[in-house]
């Protein structure tokens, strides 16, 4: 039990097929009701396709776990409808500190940037991620969540894949079109399979521990090397909601975890580091270790892997838990149009590619963070503290302080879904690229450009003022709708009034036209993720249909 929150318990339902004595069939089942299935159903549903969850636990998970939360994935979870409760729980923050004993040797921002609507990073305990997900999920009439249905078999088929389902009440079986599985790094439905997962485990052992306490340290990431408290070790320290601090401890290799979880050896290295004289309350502890690894592939026909059940990475950068969100964003779309006949299945395996690309930029950071962090010999220390010790006074050893290259979203730059470009444009919205967010205005009032885009291909044409759009081009523009994948098409304009039957964002800051490089007639394709697919300086119907078929392997 924490003193700061309150375990849900979710209830457990005889399964149809176990009260009717039938087998069940489903288009999408989902094994697993962590962060990473969560968004995946709720996705599936919101755009309309049924689906199952399954989970074999009644609960949220136990201790904090995951705590931060990149831009990118709250901008997921805004468009999931339910980013907003998300981040007026948690903790914002965009800085972060590194310090060498006593010293502070670098600084960063995550965020420096003006009108972004998220911050760089929220801190929010990992039950509270999935209880807002949970709610979320119950309000969608064609999403189904069975909890304590634990799947203990699995085989695949050329058009379907078979469970066998263990509940209270005995097991059962179904059959589902597509089976997602985000059943957690040890994934029991990946060894089931016998699918391998390459990788290595890191000699090193930390000790988390949350701790309940009210404090005056700013919402910032601190990071310790060396310091005075925790000789000759590392210390992160993040606050989360509800008063609730996490601390790292590195400990070493040789540390025996069940001594080091002990209150009463835990509890003298907090007060090492905060102090006697200021009180807490120890609310969850953890000793772990970690592996970078991951799936050769991700997709297996019916069987499709995201999250941690496809990889692993070391906790410095928080990288796991937004990666997999990141993967969910990447599959749903390309598995909606499978599901619905107007892409191939050869666009799933570019989920495997694009996802593949980020678990390896990803495994990569954090590998070079774990041994910044942890040297593995005298030489390699001596370096790092050599590093360290120039930081504070040497911009150039500044960019080898590595302490956790925190998680940014991937650039997919060599996707074979984009379109190259055939012009010159500045700034960073390359195709591949995820979309940057900035202020607009709607007929609905103020708003944010990444709340007006997702869920389906769209074209964005910018023209100085809305009026300017002659009626050869309003109709190009809505030529669009009414493909086999329609494109909804939508007017970027500086000033002005709506166009009719278009709609129209206002950019008021000008703040799109800096970051995505607009000159009149300027047009971008964007996926249903959120991501650049083609760009180009001028409107042509033609090419944004090659582009779209591009996008979905239909070319």
């Amino acid at each position: 039990m924490l003193s700061t929150y309150q375990y849900p318990k979710f209830d457990y339902v005889r399964p149809p097929e176990l009260a009717e004595g039938r087998d069940g069939h489903y288009p999408v089942v989902i094994v697993g009701a962590g962060p990473v299935g969560l968004c995946a159903a709720i996705d599936l549903a919101c755009q309309g396709r049924p689906v199952l969850l399954l989970d074999n636990d009644d609960t949220v998970s136990i201790g904090s776990r995951g705590v931060c939360y990149a831009k990118r994935t709250l901008e997921v979870l805004d468009r999931l409808g339910c980013g907003e409760e998300m981040v007026r729980k948690g903790v914002s923050w965009n800085v972060g500190r590194t310090f060498f004993r006593e010293d502070e040797v670098f600084n960063f921002n995550l965020c420096p940037e003006p009108d972004h609507h998220r911050p760089g990073m929220i801190n929010l305990q990992q039950y509270y991620l999935e209880d807002y997900l949970v709610q979320r999920a119950r309000k969608l009439p064609n999403l189904e969540m069975r909890f304590k249905n634990n799947v203990i078999a699995v085989t695949p088929g050329e058009d379907k894949a078979s469970l066998r389902v263990e509940t209270p009440d005995g097991a059962y079986t179904l059959t589902t079109d597509w089976l997602v599985v985000a059943d957690g790094a040890r994934s029991p439905i990946r060894t089931m399979l016998g699918l391998d997962i390459d990788g290595k485990i890191f000699m090193d052992r930390f000790l988390i521990a949350d701790v309940v306490m009210k404090a005056d340290f700013p919402t910032e990431r601190w990071f310790w090397f060396d310091p005075p408290f925790h000789p000759n070790q590392s210390v992160l320290l993040h606050r989360q909601a509800d008063n609730v601090f996490r601390i790292d401890f590195q400990l070493g290799w040789q540390a025996d975890p069940e001594q080091e979880k002990k209150p009463e050896n835990v509890i003298p290295r907090i007060k090492a580091m905060i102090g006697d004289e200021r009180e807490f309350e120890l609310e969850w502890v953890s000793v772990y270790t970690f592996q970078c690894r991951r799936m050769n592939r991700f997709n297996h026909g019916r069987v499709l892997f995201v999250g941690d059940s496809a990889h692993q990475v070391s906790p410095f950068g928080a990288r796991g838990a937004n990666s997999g969100i990141q993967d969910a964003d990447n599959l749903v779309w390309k598995l909606a149009l499978v599901m619905d006949g107007k892409a191939p299945t050869t666009l799933l395996d570019t989920y495997g590619d694009e996802r593949g690309f980020a678990a390896d930029e990803n495994i990569m950071n954090s590998t070079r963070s774990t041994d910044f962090i942890t040297p593995k010999s005298r030489t390699s220390k001596t370096f790092r503290n050599a590093v360290l010790g120039l930081a504070e006074h040497h911009p150039f050893a500044r960019a080898l302080v590595n302490s956790g290259r925190l998680s940014v979203p991937s650039f997919l730059v060599g996707s074979r879904l984009n379109t190259a470009d055939d012009a010159v444009f500045a700034g960073n919205m390359v195709p591949g690229a995820p979309m940057d967010d900035a202020p607009i205005a709607t007929a609905d009032g103020e708003s944010w450009l990444l709340r007006a885009v997702g869920d389906r291909f769209q074209v964005l044409h910018y023209v100085t003022d809305a009026a300017d759009l002659d009626a050869a081009g309003v109709a190009a523009l809505q030529s669009l709708a009414g493909g086999e994948i329609p494109v909804e098409p939508i007017v970027v304009a500086a000033r002005g009034q709506a166009s009719a039957g278009l709609r129209t964002l206002i950019d008021t800051k000008g703040r799109i036209r800096e970051r995505y490089d607009l000159q009149p007639g300027t047009t971008y394709l964007v996926r249903p993720d959120q991501h650049v697919a083609a760009r180009w300086r001028a409107l042509d119907p033609a090419r944004v249909r090659a582009a779209v078929a591009r996008a979905t392997c239909n070319a």
